[in-house]
């Protein structure tokens, strides 16, 4: 049997999610219409987003619905959160045909059935939330008998039937968008707070609408936890193929990613991670910022995909004779858990591997390090006063200096790594730590006695590497390709470490051209996060692009070592910032969500680890909060409801005075501590 054969046949086991693990493949969908711009695998990914007008608002909603599509959305979506709004939707449709912009609309519903009856005879897609489109969520716990758990989806069937009917009747695309912070009391009385509850919440409707013979739908899971988000979607590829469901297209977001670098790079974690695996057909990556400033982001994830299956390599099989069989079935057929977090098994080397977090490695390979200026930074802060050193919670762990020794003593939470010929030669080899090629380790007359790293690639391992990698406990392994398939080979890679019983920590290693700011945020946080997603990576050296310029350098320094941790903490593995949870606005958002963001990030940003949700609505808190510790929900004009993670503390608080109550709760707690003012960290 071939290799082609023997993935083929291995690819139909239980953790079957997409076409392939180790080559680009696009996942084959039905073809959904969408007004004139149709979805589906036989189309190009599409880039959509939201207005944050007032529905009620035509000419304004008309206008920023214009500034959408100049930006490069090709679906605009406008909530309807009752009758009147869902009437309006007729008016700025017509007056955006009249000015010439044939766009499609998307009605967002929530709680309102007779609304989505309404919109569906309008506009060309409705998008309800199954989680409250026929549930009341009361935050209760229910013990249902099988008949009792049927006669809720009888009721369910009889509340949305009329919608699918209209749908059917109309021409009217619909999405099935579950949203993990919104299932309903029934669900998460019987699947818990889980991928397969907002699975199962979905395909309780999807059911429906193929009884009826209805198949125009887009599905979604979406979410603001990245692990829970990339885990729902796997899921819901695996079980739609298992009931023999339609392949139906996926609409893929992260909920309320935040704003700036920290929103663009979860966004990039979540979404980038299932495009790696030929996931999605449509795209809005939702920021607390003007929408218009959302499509850009959406697209640069996108195009990235244009052709890499023409851009990719081959990624190769390992060779060993002895371990082949189980190499070939474990790397397709995935010998982890695609669909539940579990951290790869390491040993604990140094501060790497076992239960510490992954490590953030700083590139001063191109940067002399002469002065303490120099790592600044990367969160190092020399005080003359005092004479000594300080660090912020952004400080890197190790620098890599490669052939340029650091010219004084570093300070003590900072280490330093060199290529192994240059260590060689230094008089204090005790606090400075050796990087080997493989044909140097191989031969080397002198290793660190505690830690050494080794340059690996897959193409690298055969069996007698592998024996000697299992043998040296001291080892840390930094794991890089050039393949432009990236990750799904340093996947791959770790597949076989897996497979082979290695529990050697490793660091992922990415260096890419000089790109632009934007687009180096978004693919190293695909690449690396997507990895680390799965429970792969001991820390992350994103390697700076040949410059000949110091001062260039270390001005990207400082991006790269912000962005190496905003990776590590949009996927869930190292937590060393504050975290906000904010939705991107709507028009039915009852606060100025940026400047309230804005003002709660000034006053708190230096709670390390602390999850805050800011909401401008109660349909997005405080459910789409499912993750924060604290949220801040818009209830009135002017009134704000605060939550101590998902029980509402104080339900009525002028919005004037809400923040200093946030804070105060926040204390109660004894969760704050005084900034620290005196130093520019």
């Amino acid at each position: 049997m071939s290799t082609t054969q023997i993935f083929n046949s291995l690819i139909e086991s239980g953790n079957r999610y997409a076409n392939s693990l180790t080559e680009y493949s696009r996942r084959k969908t039905i073809t959904v219409n969408i007004g004139d711009v149709p979805m589906g695998s036989d189309f190009p990914i599409r880039v959509q987003s939201m207005t944050t007008v007032d529905t009620l608002d035509t000419i304004g909603s008309v206008e920023q619905t214009i500034r959408m599509v100049e930006s490069g959305c090709e679906y605009v979506r406008i909530t309807a959160p009752s009758v009147k709004e869902a009437q309006n939707l007729d008016n700025i449709r017509k007056e955006l045909r009249v000015r010439g912009y044939n766009v499609p609309l998307v009605a967002d519903i929530h709680f309102t059935p007779n609304a989505a009856e309404l919109a569906a005879r309008l506009v060309e897609k409705v998008r309800i939330n199954p989680g409250n489109y026929a549930d009341k969520k009361r935050f209760e716990t229910i013990d249902y008998t099988e008949s009792a758990y049927q006669a809720e989806l009888d009721r369910i069937r009889e509340k949305f039937l009329p919608l699918v009917k209209i749908c059917k009747e109309y021409g009217t695309a619909m999405r099935i968008g579950t949203n993990h912070g919104s299932l309903s009391d029934r669900i998460l009385s019987r699947y818990g707070d889980t991928p397969l509850g907002m699975v199962e919440s979905a395909l309780e409707f999807l059911r429906i609408c193929e009884d009826e013979n209805y198949f125009n739908i887009v599905l979604s899971m979406k979410a603001s936890n990245t692990q829970v988000m990339v885990e729902a979607y796997r899921l819901l590829c695996k079980k739609l193929n298992e009931e023999g469901l339609k392949p139906y297209p996926l609409h893929l977001g992260v909920t309320e990613a935040g704003e700036g670098e920290d929103g663009r790079i979860k966004s990039a974690v979540g979404i980038g991670t299932l495009l790696e695996d030929g996931l999605g057909d449509t795209v809005r990556v939702s920021l607390t910022e003007d929408p218009e400033f959302e499509a850009p982001v959406a697209k640069a994830l996108i195009d990235r995909y244009s052709n890499r299956k023409e851009k990719s390599t081959i990624i190769p099989s390992f060779t060993s004779t002895q371990h082949s069989a189980l190499s070939i079935q474990n790397s397709f057929d995935s010998p982890i858990n695609p669909f539940q977090y579990f951290r790869r098994s390491t040993h604990e080397v140094a501060n790497f591997g076992g239960h510490n977090v992954p490590r953030v490695i700083a590139d001063y390979s191109q940067i002399e390090v002469a002065q303490h200026e120099d790592l600044k930074p990367i969160g190092h802060f020399y005080l003359p006063l005092p004479d000594k050193w300080t660090m912020n919670d952004l400080g890197a762990d190790y620098i890599y200096t490669a052939q340029n020794p650091a010219k004084y003593m570093l300070p003590m939470g900072l280490k330093e790594i060199l290529d192994a010929s240059v260590w060689a030669e230094q008089g204090d080899k005790l606090n400075k730590f050796p990087l080997f090629s493989i044909e140097a380790y191989q031969v080397a007359p002198e290793k660190h006695a505690t830690l050494n790293f080794l340059s690996t690639s897959l193409a690298d391992l055969n069996e007698a590497l592998v024996e000697q990698i299992k043998a040296d406990k001291t080892l840390v392994l930094v794991v890089a390709t050039n393949n432009e398939h990236a990750m799904p080979e340093l996947r791959r890679l770790f597949f076989e470490l897996i497979n082979q019983e290695i529990t050697t920590p490793a660091v992922i290693l990415r260096k890419y051209s000089d790109l632009p700011e934007s687009d180096f945020q978004l693919f190293s946080a695909t690449d690396c996060g997507g990895l680390l997603i799965d429970g792969f990576g001991d820390g992350i050296l994103l390697q700076l692009p040949d410059l000949s310029e110091k001062a260039e350098l270390i001005t990207k320094s400082k991006s790269y070592n912000s962005t190496a941790f905003g990776i590590l903490q949009a996927a869930r593995t190292r937590m060393s910032k504050t975290e906000y949870i904010s939705c991107p606005s709507c028009g039915r958002t009852l606060f100025d969500l940026q400047e309230t963001t804005a003002m709660i990030r000034k006053r708190t940003e230096h709670l390390k680890g602390v999850k805050i949700g800011i909401m401008g609505c109660i349909v997005n808190g405080p459910g789409e909060m499912a993750d924060a510790d604290y949220g801040y929900v818009g209830v009135g004009k002017d009134k704000i409801a605060l939550y101590r993670g998902q029980n509402v503390v104080k339900k009525s608080v002028h919005a004037d005075n809400a923040v200093n109550e946030l804070i105060e709760i926040i204390k109660e707690d004894g969760v704050w501590f005084e900034p620290v003012n005196d130093l520019e960290l």
